[in-house]
């Protein structure tokens, strides 16, 4: 009997171990799966149970299978934490998952967004507008907007009434809307649909004057357009954004550099000074006191020719008493007059000769011109002053009541109509005198410089020799006084001489200084401008040189360029705001 029971018990244990061995097998492969750890000893516990069921009367047996269940039980706590872990193990798997399509769907509506905000930017020029116009990838059969401002030139002032027309053409196929008067102030919102795809025109009609942007692409799809635009897409590195909303509400203009002969400049000052022929000078005929006819007479007050300015008193005098010299030039005159009639009857009946009545009309004569001298001149108050052109009183010489001798000067009356600069030329620049044709004027109390065609300038001469009390050379131009001119003031003058090297210029006003060097603003776009270091040689006060830095086909800020610099200082503008109206 116990033969048959140690019997049994080894024929459980060669099962057992089979059964474990095939257990190990299948733990490796779960394992492998899903991180899960394999109950090692299920079916040996199964067995054991078995055992200690059908012979729970046998001693050895009961104790081996209580063994066996001790085992069962430490490995069934092991198997519940591998089940734990794997749980765990298979929840971060399942986080991991979620964050990747997560991750995914993010980057869609990031390239929906990205596609959403593709613009495409078109600029366009012609005699009478400026056009800046930012719309939508033209796509076939999509409608696209074309959001247009249209500024007026010289002044690039918005364009506020009108009706304007958009026409896009490609291969032959052209699509059309017109608007009546704008979105907003010098906006036009326009909405077409592309029919065909390929390369063509779009043109602005405005009355009868048209704006063409070539070369305009029309996308078969989306995807075409998206490639295109990576490639399209442009650089804002140092870029300043303006508005076309905020340049119409400044003094704003653009403008291409200029190639032109730009020669040796001479900077100077120069003493404005009144022409031969404008200006004239007043003195007394007579001596006397002088008496103002008009209280307001001071330097400055207009007068017109004719115009009564003095008079000069001999009344009470002992000497040079007008009064006087009149009563005897009337008596002298009428005595002379009937003296002449009587004679000349008594010539006619032959009672004289003719040398007596020759001798009558001559003292006849005399008289006359001296009495009537004095009556022109002079009243009974004394000589009458008038202008004898009109123009203003540039300098008095004389007080009301002051006594004045003949000659001596009174008054003097300029026109101011045509004045001579008497530029200031150091001696070095002899050599260059006879080449000057041409200058520019910078008065100094408002700061306004002014061209020579501005003011019908001309060079009348230059110095030849310097004089002892000054080493200066002078050169003379004439102006017309259309500006603000002061006579006997100084003004800053360039005087700029022939040449037949040119130069890229641009004007004073595009230039902005920061610590000694010099920058433009190059419009990238009418809404995009990038600050750029150049550098500048001579000026003519309304003109630079640029040495380096600057191409002729790139169009700066002439007007406004500090105003713009400043917004960027006061804060950055979004590259997109502005154009949501």
């Amino acid at each position: 009997m116990i033969y048959r029971i140690l019997l049994f018990v080894m024929l459980a244990f060669a099962v057992a171990a089979c059964n474990n061995t095939e257990n190990n097998k299948q733990k490796g492969e779960h394992a492998h799966e899903v991180g899960e750890k394999p109950d090692e000893h299920e079916h040996e516990s199964e067995h054991a149970h078995e055992v200690e069921e059908s012979h729970d009367g046998h001693e050895h047996e009961s104790e081996h299978a209580h063994e066996v269940e001790e085992s069962h039980d430490g490995h069934q706590h092991e198997s519940e934490h591998a089940s734990q872990e794997s749980e765990s193990h298979d929840g971060h798997e399942h986080e991991g998952v979620d964050a990747h399509e997560e991750s995914e769907t993010q980057d869609e509506q990031a390239n929906e967004h990205q596609h959403d905000e593709i613009k495409v930017q078109y600029t366009a020029y012609n005699y009478s507008y400026e056009l800046f116009a930012e719309a939508d990838v033209f796509i076939v059969g999509e409608t696209a907007n074309v959001l247009s401002h249209f500024s007026k030139l010289p002044g690039f002032e918005a364009l506020d009434r009108g009706a304007v027309s958009i026409i896009l053409t490609v291969n032959g196929k052209t699509v059309k809307q017109t608007l009546g008067k704008p979105t907003r102030k010098g906006i036009y919102s326009f909405d077409i649909t592309p029919e065909v795809a390929g390369t063509g025109t779009l043109s602005f009609r405005i009355d009868t004057s048209e704006i063409t942007e070539t070369d305009v692409e029309v996308f078969a799809n989306q995807n075409e357009a998206d490639i295109h635009a990576e490639h399209e897409e442009a650089s804002q590195v140092n870029t300043i954004n303006f508005t076309k909303e905020q340049s119409w509400k400044i003094n704003f203009k653009t403008e291409l550099p200029h190639k032109e002969p730009f020669g040796q400049v001479i900077k100077t000052v120069a003493k404005i000074e009144p022409t031969s022929g404008t200006e004239i000078v007043i003195s007394a005929k007579t001596s006397g006191i002088i008496v103002f006819s008009d209280l307001n007479i001071l330097e400055g007050y207009t007068v017109s020719k004719g115009q009564k300015l003095f008079a000069i008193s001999t009344s009470g005098m002992s000497e040079n008493n007008i009064s006087v010299q009149l009563a005897q030039a009337k008596n002298n005159f009428e005595n002379a007059e009937a003296d002449y009639i009587r004679k000349k009857e008594l010539a006619n009946e032959k009672i004289i000769s003719e040398k007596e009545l020759q001798s009558a009309e001559n003292q006849y004569e005399n008289s006359k011109a001296v009495y009537e001298n004095l009556t022109n001149n002079f009243s009974a108050s004394g000589q009458s002053i008038s202008s004898s052109m009109t123009g203003f009183v540039k300098q008095i010489f004389v007080s009301n009541g002051q006594f004045v001798g003949a000659g001596q000067p009174l008054i003097t009356i300029s026109q101011n109509q045509k004045l001579v600069l008497n530029a200031f030329v150091q001696q070095r620049y002899i050599g260059v005198l006879s080449a000057i044709n041409s200058a520019n004027i910078k008065t100094l109390h408002d700061n306004e410089t002014y061209t020579f065609d501005e003011l019908n300038g001309k060079v009348l001469s230059y110095g030849k020799s310097a004089s002892e009390d000054n080493y200066l050379l002078p050169v003379y131009i004439q102006i017309d006084n259309k500006g603000s001119f002061v006579q006997g003031s100084f003004v800053q003058i360039y005087l700029k001489t022939l040449t037949n090297l040119r130069a890229l210029t641009v004007p004073n006003s595009a230039l902005l200084e920061e610590q000694g060097s010099y920058f433009v603003l190059v419009q990238k776009t009418p809404e995009l401008f990038e600050k750029r270091e150049i550098k500048i040689g001579a000026t003519d006060g309304v003109r630079t040189e640029i040495i380096s830095g600057l191409l002729q086909t790139e169009m700066v800020i002439s007007k406004g360029a500090m105003l713009v610099k400043l917004s960027q200082s006061a804060g950055a503008l979004d590259a997109h705001s502005g154009h949501v109206h």
